[in-house]
């Protein structure tokens, strides 16, 4: 009891996260039910006849299925490539600059999208990319070219989805990488130093191997969002002359759920996504283990 006594303002915070997750997180997912029911909105959970899994059988005997399930991993898989390194580059490359003020200026330009709503970047992007009277556009009829419509055209679409979240987020996710390099015991650069050793490999020996938990741990959380293509970033960009490259899961369950109000529809391809997610995270996280001796969990 006495050591109740000493820990209990502990113990009440652990008690306040607890209560959070069990209200926010889990007792929602007693929702996942009208995913197995034919839901109307104004019943309870239990009210709807059970369909079993009717829902899911829509959902993969949709004729878009095949192209609304590979556009997300397209997309996905391209965040991945192209999206996931630069910031670990930048924080690196960060780190090394000497001068404070240059270093904080770079920062401040490098964070500053990331508090932009997608409509803002949309606008940016229409102001510079429309095929009437974007600035590229006009830059390519002066010098002789014909205008392309970039915002409406298959094979732009993918590219700017990709780009502009490259960035809209890059300068915000050095963020974490630049507070696992100030963890990095600062003594073993300094005995890499004595030891003749270049900034090429310090940054090779220390930085990197010191980053890789981190890394590992980031690749981990970003795997369970595979199929996530971004809702709303999509939803601002695209159009039905790009549905063939750019209509995702979550577009599709946007039309075909809400706006339709089938409600059971939408759970049910959430919970897919969901079961998905699961299995590559758990992979994932084995996986990091193996590598690095460390997991999510």
């Amino acid at each position: 009891m006495r050591r109740i006594s000493l820990f209990k303002t502990r113990l009440l915070f652990i008690w306040l996260g607890l209560a959070y997750l069990l209200l926010f997180k889990f007792w929602p997912m007693l929702g996942l039910v009208i995913a197995f029911q034919e839901y109307s909105i104004g019943n309870g959970f239990f009210d709807g006849p059970w369909v079993g899994a009717e829902h899911f059988r829509t959902f993969f005997d949709n004729p878009n299925f095949s192209q609304v399930f590979a556009n997300t991993v397209v997309i996905s898989c391209y965040r991945l490539l192209f999206v996931f390194l630069p910031p670990i580059v930048l924080a690196i490359l960060l780190n090394e600059v000497m001068s404070k003020w240059f270093k904080r200026l770079v920062q401040t330009l490098v964070y500053l999208p990331h508090f932009l709503s997608w409509v803002i970047i949309y606008g940016i992007c229409f102001i510079m990319l429309s095929e009437g009277s974007g600035l590229v556009n006009q830059w390519i009829r002066q010098t002789g070219g014909e205008a392309i419509g970039f915002l409406t055209s298959e094979e732009w679409f993918r590219a700017i989805i990709v780009s502009t979240d490259l960035w809209k987020d890059t300068g915000w996710g050095t963020i974490i990488y630049l507070a696992a390099i100030t963890g990095i015991n600062p003594q073993l650069y300094e005995a890499a130093v004595m030891d003749g050793a270049s900034k090429w490999k310090q940054i090779c020996h220390i930085t990197i191997p010191g980053l890789t938990p981190v890394i590992f741990l980031m690749f981990v959380l970003r795997l369970a969002h595979i199929l996530d293509g971004g809702l709303e970033q999509i939803l601002v960009f695209y159009n039905p002359l790009v549905y063939s490259v750019g209509d995702i899961i979550d577009t599709w369950v946007y039309r075909m759920g809400i706006l339709e109000g089938r409600m059971s529809l939408a759970a049910a391809v959430g919970l897919f996504k969901s079961v998905i997610a699961l299995g590559l995270v758990l992979g994932a996280n084995q996986l990091s283990r193996k590598i690095t001796g460390s997991g999510v969990w």
